[in-house]
């Protein structure tokens, strides 16, 4: 809200007198006003001017801007020429209000940290939660991956197992051979021994 130190219009017709009031500048001339600082009456010989110098100072600290009448008034009387205590009050009241917003500032601003800090919180417990549900997935499907195959038949193994099948066979038949050949030599020894004797006679 812009303040503005201004007159006031008081008093019937062609008989005026002013407040020095401080008022918003949104409001009209003879509107509602803020405070009084002083009054000004032109028409009394010499002119009234009373001007409630402190009041006036601190209102101008708090950033009221008095209009060019009443700077000029106020210059008549002495306000722009405070006293060190005056000046002091001023002062210490734009202090005051520098504190004031720097209190608003940091408190706000201490909120802000907490609200940027709970949500950052929460985004990282969701995030921990999404990881952790993902590596659960993952090592399930590992561990479903990495059952044991039931073992196949290769043709190498099909081959040994046809070749151990046949060995017995032919060792079977090994043996018979065997006795057929002593058989079939006794019989030509006998006959050899039996014609020796014959020769034997004819010499």
């Amino acid at each position: 809200m812009a303040l503005k130190i201004r007159l006031r219009r008081m008093g019937r017709k062609k008989a005026p007198h002013y407040r020095i009031v401080v008022a918003e500048s949104s409001m009209p001339r003879d509107g509602r006003f803020v405070a009084k600082v002083g009054h000004y009456n032109p028409t009394t010989t010499p002119a009234t001017l009373v001007v409630d110098r402190d009041k006036a100072i601190q209102w101008m600290a708090k950033g009221a801007m008095p209009t060019e009448t009443v700077q000029s008034l106020f210059k008549k009387a002495g306000v722009f020429n405070a006293e060190p205590g005056a000046v002091a009050q001023a002062a210490e009241a734009v202090t005051g209000t520098a504190k004031k917003a720097a209190k608003a500032v940091s408190g706000v601003a201490a909120a802000a940290a907490g609200a940027v800090a709970s949500a950052a919180s929460a985004v990282a417990e969701a995030a921990s939660s999404v990881v952790e549900t993902v590596t659960e997935r993952v090592s399930g499907g590992s561990d479903e991956s990495a059952e044991p195959a039931a073992p196949t038949a290769s043709a190498d193994d099909a081959v040994a197992v046809e070749a151990e099948a046949t060995e017995p066979t032919a060792e079977a038949t090994a043996p018979a051979g065997a006795e057929d050949a002593p058989a079939t030599d006794a019989p030509v020894a006998t006959d050899a021994e039996a014609t020796e004797p014959a020769a034997d006679e004819q010499a």
